[in-house]
């Protein structure tokens, strides 16, 4: 599937435009069904109730922009069928949220439904071959996929506890993504990282704080259905097998890093992982004394800085791929390090 720059950059507008309008749409009926997340528990930081289902509009705008463009590319069983195969579970994912999102699942059995929801992806992904870098082995592949899926689907969940803060950093890992895909001649990855930055930018501009709706589950597990799938189809251009690993680690390093910090620290306090908490980065950012707008655009910032990270060891020779990965592990250590040792609570 051959796709030129300006059929890029007319994904992604057109993406941006369409989730853009959608979202005002779906708050309304949001607010008429009464979808609202009130700050009714001690981890909620909004004072007032705010509309769920922006994530609706995101899955929505993805899904209709991804197949409309195959259409209008020349339509083929294999290109459809590449489309599907990662779309679908997506969906059904985003699904799942949205039941959490109206009906307000129990952590444990949401937990449970989402970790055989990526037990069936991941499995679907390694017999229908369409994981970039396989061990070899399949047992292996299906084991790291699984825990690959299922950990990036909750660190992205985990991580929409902020204004602005999920959909910017979602957007940045997708614009990476985009970059690594087109450096390997690998366009179908690149056309769907580009809408999926398109649909969270133009979802960004009415979540940005004070949020007026929040994308809820139904997005958060939609997006990172999608993030997981993209990144282990990616084939970066690495020298080792190491760096190639190591690629899209660096690319969702923030949400890996926030799930790690919550989860550490709950654990830590004896409290269950999946209880909600003021614990994750950002909550520790605005206690040091960050706005809530200063501390979105951080995140940004630092996904921004793992991302360049790993456009960096691309670019190297291969004896040093290894040392700057070493590298990059120790500097997230560290800031590991540095968010658990501030104040839990």
């Amino acid at each position: 599937m051959q796709i030129s720059d300006i059929q890029y950059l007319t994904l992604f507008v057109i993406t941006f435009t369409l989730v853009g309008l959608l979202t005002p749409v779906i708050r309304r009926v949001a607010i008429s069904k009464q979808i609202l997340d009130t700050p009714a528990s001690s981890h909620k930081s909004h004072t007032q109730a705010v509309p769920y289902l922006g994530g609706v509009a995101i899955l929505i705008g993805v899904v209709f922009v991804s197949y409309t463009s195959l259409v209008f590319n020349g339509l083929t069983r294999n290109n459809f069928w590449l489309a599907t195969s990662v779309l679908v579970p997506a969906v059904a994912m985003g699904l799942v949220g949205l039941w959490d999102d109206l009906k307000n699942l129990p952590p444990l059995p949401r937990f449970i439904g989402q970790s055989i929801a990526g037990l069936v992806v991941a499995m679907l992904l390694v017999i229908s071959n369409n994981v970039a870098n396989p061990t070899g082995s399949t047992f292996v592949d299906i084991l790291i996929t699984v825990i690959w899926v299922v950990g990036i689907c909750n660190s992205i969940n985990f991580f929409d506890n902020l204004d602005g803060g999920a959909a910017g950093t979602v957007a940045v890992s997708a614009i990476f993504l985009t970059y690594f895909a087109l450096s390997n001649g690998q366009s179908f990855i690149a056309a769907l990282a580009v809408v999926v930055a398109g649909g969270t930018l133009g979802f960004l501009i009415w979540n940005w704080t004070p949020a007026r709706i929040y994308m809820g589950d139904a997005g958060a597990l939609f997006l990172g259905v999608l993030l997981a799938t993209l990144t282990i189809r990616l084939n970066p251009d690495t020298q080792t097998l190491f760096a190639s690993f190591a690629t899209p680690v660096l690319i969702l390093a923030i949400p890996i890093l926030d799930t790690c910090v919550a989860v550490f620290s709950r654990l830590r306090r004896g409290v269950s992982p999946f209880q909600g908490g003021k614990d994750h980065l950002s909550h520790r950012l605005i206690r040091l004394g960050l706005s809530r707008k200063i501390a979105a655009i951080s995140l940004w910032m630092l996904s921004v800085f793992f991302g360049l990270l790993a456009v960096v060891i691309s670019l190297i020779r291969e004896d040093n791929e290894v040392i700057f990965v070493m590298l990059s592990i120790i500097f997230w250590l560290l800031l590991f390090l540095g968010f658990v040792r501030t104040v839990d609570q």
